[in-house]
């Protein structure tokens, strides 16, 4: 009896998708879930007639597999794949291979491929990106784990994922146990930074400017053909542009509160662990825990008022200041992430290569748009790059931009419409090319209470000091340290 390529188990949207996208590139799949009576729906439905194993238990689903078995899961992340994992692994032998395709927590990546690897078997954390589409007809996809297992694993992989117009695969092997996982975070962290600025541009339009949907529709679409060119502006025209049987536009019949499902709160609180200021995705997920505080905003709103003024500039010209102000704070959205990649990759010693990971996104994902070449440029170029914004194309964009970005951020003071994530992007901008920061009297205040000591301009750095500011204190300081 013939085996199975690979072995997939938890048929919901992903995994229905994932193993169909897997069959057509000529792979036959082993499929199992928890709720058996799915496993023959799917066979009798959308795997009708095609190369699919159906398995009704976990040893029957392994058994079905050729050797390295590979055992890939599209599970909810937390219990259920620990659940799953100590399930399979009986029916396992050495060097076979897990796989978790889910959204997991870098941390749990990294515990469970050190579990793993303690039975002989190999493991892999793998971000898959892309939706319902992506994953049928190609997502980008970001594995990580067992470096021994990639071979095993990568004809498979690099054959599902999305191509770039090159037909370069947009998949690659990223690093040791969580790094897959923990560049998949960083991903769904930028794409919480690009919807949240999406739709304060969009607030601004239909608010400042007072454009109608079919206006912004025309807008986006403008927009779409330009160095703005991506998915998320594409999908954000198509959604502006829809309506009912009824004409009526969906956009407009959909409650303001947005939901999360916690990979931008991973994002935002990995960035605080590890020192880095990613201002913006901080921003967009508190935006959305703002949006959802619907009933106190409704009764603040009765409450509470803001500048009674309107827009009475030239909209044609605000219109391309927001295109421009949109774009600038999008490069800082990636300058923000790849910081905080290169900060965990120090501390868990992975080996990122930045450039590649820009070409991961180049297709299938949320994230991708036009301007991801131009990343991979940079990375190309200068693998030891600190900041995009340093990078002569980046730093020249930003530069042209930069005019429109600050008219943007002053219209919106003016006229009381909150653009959390773009006014943090100028923000970041300013203080990251801010040569003197107002530090020094941060540090003096520190050191004025609580004696935490500060470095002086003058003398070498790592050496402490210490002002008995008060005259009534003695000369003992707090020791120095970070956290």
């Amino acid at each position: 009896m013939a085996k199975a390529d690979i072995g997939l188990i938890g048929l919901a949207v992903m995994g229905e998708n994932l193993v169909l996208n897997m069959e057509s590139k000529g792979f036959t799949v082993a499929v199992y879930n928890r709720t058996v009576e799915k496993v023959d729906k799917f066979v009798a439905g959308r795997g009708a007639g095609k190369n699919f194993i159906p398995a009704h238990s976990i040893e029957e689903f392994c058994a079905s597999l050729e050797r390295p078995r590979k055992v890939m899961m599209l599970v909810k992340a937390g219990a259920a794949v620990d659940s799953f994992i100590d399930q399979v692994i009986p029916y396992l032998e050495e060097g076979d291979i897990i796989i978790d395709g889910g959204n997991s927590h870098f941390p749990d990546t990294i515990r469970r491929t050190e579990y793993v690897e303690s039975k002989g078997l190999l493991y892999i954390g793998t971000g898959v990106s892309g939706g319902e589409e992506g994953a049928l007809l190609g997502p980008s996809i970001m594995p990580g784990g067992s470096a021994a297992a990639w071979e095993s694993v990568k004809q498979i992989f690099q054959k599902i994922s999305a191509q770039t117009d090159a037909g370069e695969p947009c998949c690659e092997w990223v690093g040791a146990d969580g790094a897959g996982h923990f560049v998949k975070m960083v991903h769904n962290g930028i794409e919480y930074g690009d919807m949240q600025m999406i739709c304060e541009t969009y607030q601004m339009m239909k608010e400042g400017l007072g454009l109608s949907n079919e206006e912004m529709h025309e807008v986006f679409k403008e927009w779409n053909t330009s160095e703005l060119d991506s998915y998320l502006i594409e999908i954000t025209r198509d959604i502006l542009g829809y309506k009912t049987e009824d004409g009526e536009a969906v956009i407009d019949q959909i409650l303001d509160t947005a939901g999360q499902k916690g990979t931008g709160k991973w994002t935002a609180v990995s960035a605080l662990d590890c020192g880095q200021p990613l201002t913006l995705i901080g921003e967009a997920v508190f935006a959305r825990c703002l949006s959802a505080l619907k009933d106190e905003r409704v009764a603040a709103s009765k409450v509470l008022s803001g500048p009674a003024v309107s827009f009475d500039g030239d909209k044609a010209q605000m219109i391309e200041d927001l295109k421009q102000a949109l774009y600038a704070s999008k490069i800082v959205s990636y300058a923000q992430g790849y910081q905080l990649m290169r900060a965990a990759a120090e501390e868990h010693g992975w080996t990122l290569n930045n450039g590649e990971i820009a070409l991961m996104w180049r297709g299938g994902c949320i994230i991708r748009s036009a301007f991801l070449g131009n990343i991979k440029q940079a990375f190309d170029t200068d693998p030891n790059l600190v900041n995009l914004l340093l990078d002569p194309f980046f730093k020249d964009a930003i530069e042209t931009a930069q005019a429109s970005w600050r008219r943007v951020i002053m219209k919106s003071v003016e006229l009381g419409i909150p653009m959390p994530a773009i006014s943090a992007a100028l923000a970041y901008f300013d203080g990251y090319r801010s040569e003197r920061l107002p530090a020094n009297l941060l540090q003096a205040q520190r050191d004025y209470f609580g004696a935490h000591t500060y470095e002086r301009l003058d003398k070498p750095r790592g050496e402490f000091f210490h002002t008995n500011w008060t005259g009534r204190g003695g000369d003992t300081a707090a020791s120095t340290y970070i956290v």
